[in-house]
């Protein structure tokens, strides 16, 4: 059952929590965190063709990408670093290093204890490895999405 509360939460309390930020800041970093959460799904889809890692819980089993976590905490927590950080490369850089090493290491070991997924051809390091290049490769994008939004060269 607590497993259950914790797919739930990684799912709902993030997309409550877009209630504490301001309005213009969720539609100025949608459009990255939607295609953070892509580059996250497209992962998702290797992990399954590849065998990286199996999901045993989760409240869609017939999606192979981790729904609650790719469209729960992983977009909305793109958002919230993105208005603290953006601007700001070394200290966004930073900021995610941090966060991914949380996931990839303590959360990680947490979750598969409970039961949610098991890593199997994936290690702890290559999600490290993977989230911070994806880290760096969302910057970039919004960087030429703010470009695009203030009407720069065609």
């Amino acid at each position: 059952m607590f497993k259950y509360f914790i797919i739930w939460s990684s799912f709902v309390v993030p997309w409550l929590s877009l209630f504490f930020l301001e309005k213009h800041a969720v539609k100025r970093f949608m459009p990255v965190a939607i295609f953070a959460a892509l580059l996250v799904t497209v992962q998702n889809e290797l992990a399954h063709t590849y065998k990286w890692w199996v999901v045993k819980e989760t409240f869609l089993p017939q999606i192979i990408t981790y729904f609650p976590f790719v469209f729960g905490a992983f977009l909305v927590g793109t958002i919230w670093i993105f208005y603290f950080t953006f601007g700001n490369f070394k200290l966004y850089l930073l900021i995610n290093l941090a966060i991914d090493a949380l996931f990839a290491f303590p959360l990680n070991e947490w979750f598969e204890s409970l039961g949610l997924y098991k890593l199997v051809n994936y290690t702890n390091w290559e999600i490290y490895l993977t989230f911070t290049l994806m880290a760096v490769l969302i910057y970039l994008y919004q960087l030429w999405q703010q470009e695009v939004l203030k009407g720069g060269p065609e």
